[in-house]
């Protein structure tokens, strides 16, 4: 996700996009546990979008 749309978005929202972004990492560990993991780049891009919605979070809590 790009930044400018997370930061639109509320706090309840953020962190329902998360919980959302730890599921589907918890998804892919079990793939990779299998051995059948498809997309094995998505791992990175959840966790940067992760992080990116920990930051706009804590900037929110800032103001």
């Amino acid at each position: 996700m790009k930044t400018e749309e997370l930061r639109n978005m509320s706090e309840e929202e953020l962190l329902a996009k998360e919980k959302a972004l730890y599921e589907e990492l918890a998804k892919l560990n079990v793939q990779r546990y299998t051995g059948s993991v498809e997309k094995p780049h998505k791992f990175g891009l959840i966790r940067q979008d992760i992080a990116r919605i920990r930051t706009i979070l804590n900037e929110k809590k800032d103001q």
